[in-house]
């Protein structure tokens, strides 16, 4: 089989792309690098340069490498940038998977992995968050997202597809230094910038109903995601050459909370930066105080286990950011 990976020159796309083949799937990234870097991807696996939202483009792909079926990562994710930007988010998250599933229906692929997030659940008021605690998104990130697993499971309904939406949680880690994310954006390389400038990293609310006051997320190290997409790529395939409408809508955690704090004081420890001390301001509007997978149902159903911790997870986030940020490692003595 051959799968298309949109998105596949990203941070989560090429760890996809190298598990696909280490599980001997064939694979082909479509990416419009924006964000994307070519290099990250194996050398056994060609780039198409493009938009999910260019049809003939689309169409030329999946019949040249006779894609069999698509994973879906391409799309916009932050979630302040949705904010000020909801048109942009619709039209690049809901569009443009209309438009990808409409080349797939019609080139007649079968099997469709969609990338969502933790984003649909909003502020769930629950120890552990299951797939079928109620979905509520704060932003429109998270409404595109749920817009869009609805998109899927109605062309999977209408059309005969497998389908899987798998919601992460907080990614962190990589594989390889090379490998690693060049975004600012979520809580790990946040720290390390901060640190890395010499200011103190911050802490948004410490007034939160939890054991620390800090708000307590699931991280998953991005190896672990990657292998979640081959094991739902494998239960999509599982009926042979016929799809029989099949679908799965699956948390991707590991079940464990760990704190803002506690992330603080354990990049202190892998970095070797105890000092500037992290600072605490105020609450971010909507952050809620918990968000914790269950991770029950993907076991059972895929067979999936997570296989690194949070310290693996950080120690090989900072490893890829001393790869880009060299004064880094001056700076942490």
């Amino acid at each position: 089989m051959t799968w298309l990976i949109t998105g596949g020159a990203g941070y989560i796309g090429a760890h996809v792309a190298r598990a696909m083949t280490a599980s001997g799937e064939g694979a082909v990234a479509l990416d419009d690098l924006s964000t994307g870097l070519s290099e990250r991807l194996p050398a056994e696996v060609p780039l198409v340069r493009g938009s999910v939202t260019d049809a003939g483009l689309l169409s030329r792909t999946l019949a040249e490498h006779r894609v069999t079926g698509v994973i879906h990562l391409a799309a916009r994710k932050q979630v302040g940038e949705s904010v000020e930007q909801p048109l942009r988010y619709y039209e690049e998250n809901v569009h443009g998977l209309a438009c990808l599933l409409r080349a797939v229906v019609d080139a007649g692929v079968r099997r469709f992995v969609f990338s969502s997030s933790a984003a649909v659940y909003g502020m769930p008021d629950v120890d552990l968050v299951t797939e079928r605690t109620p979905t509520v998104p704060m932003n429109p990130y998270g409404e595109t997202k749920l817009a869009g697993e609805w998109l899927v499971r109605a062309a999977g309904r209408a059309h005969g597809l497998n389908t899987a939406c798998l919601r992460y949680f907080n990614v962190a880690g990589a594989a390889a230094p090379e490998l690693a994310d060049v975004g600012v954006f979520n809580i790990v390389p946040m720290f390390f910038d901060a640190l890395t400038r010499g200011e103190a990293p911050r802490i948004f609310g410490d007034d939160y109903p939890t054991e620390d006051g800090t708000c307590v997320r699931d991280y998953i190290h991005v190896q672990d995601l990657a292998d979640a997409h081959a094991a739902a790529a494998s239960a999509m395939a599982a009926g042979g050459g016929a799809a029989d409408g099949r679908d799965l809508t699956l948390d991707v955690g590991t079940g464990e909370g760990v704190s803002v704090r506690e992330m603080a004081e354990l990049v202190a420890e892998v970095t070797g930066r105890h000092e500037p001390a992290p600072e605490v301001g105020p609450r971010r509007p909507g952050d809620p105080a918990r968000v914790v997978a269950s991770a029950r149902r993907i076991r059972e159903e895929l067979g999936w286990q997570p296989r690194f911790g949070v310290r693996e997870m950080v120690a090989t986030a900072w490893e890829g950011w001393l790869l880009r940020h060299p004064e880094a490692r001056t700076a942490a003595g």
